[in-house]
């Protein structure tokens, strides 16, 4: 699976996959469910690069010491929105507003689908950002931020 980025805006973003043929609705329903649950981790603040204790820690995690007041004292990283997944052919796209979350999350999402891509449904191209231009886009009526044009 190629990863690329295109011009992305956070606040209404687009992220498209290319898959290998047509996805069948047993292969859609994974991919549903891999944005479904990504969106409710960011929507609930899971994607916030700012307090990852355990990561810093190292790989032993006996013992170890959380710092809640650390972990209070951050801004919260909230996703605001997702569209619904929507298929035309070989391709899927969702619209996102990923809010204040970090780019952990779309670390998290492609970690997700590179083995969904390897146990599942072949996907060929995954590119956060961007139109493509057999496929327009509208500002995404849950959109906060319109585009303008």
């Amino acid at each position: 699976m190629d990863v690329r980025f295109r011009e992305v805006d956070p606040f209404n973003c687009w992220i498209w996959l290319r898959f290998a043929s047509p996805p069948s609705q047993g292969e859609r329903n994974y991919v549903d469910g891999i944005f479904d649950s990504w969106y409710v981790i960011g929507r609930l603040g899971g994607f916030n690069a700012e307090n990852l204790q355990v990561h810093e820690e190292g790989a032993d995690l006996s013992w170890m010491t959380y710092d809640n007041d650390e972990a209070d004292s951050l801004m919260p990283a909230l996703m605001h929105n997702m569209g619904q997944l929507e298929y035309q052919a070989e391709w899927g796209r969702c619209w996102v507003d990923m809010g204040t979350s970090d780019g952990v999350g779309i670390d998290v999402l492609i970690n997700a689908l590179r083995q969904l891509d390897t146990d599942v449904v072949q996907i060929e191209e995954l590119v956060i950002g961007g139109v493509n231009e057999d496929w327009p886009v509208e500002d995404h009526p849950d959109s906060l931020f319109p585009s303008g044009g």
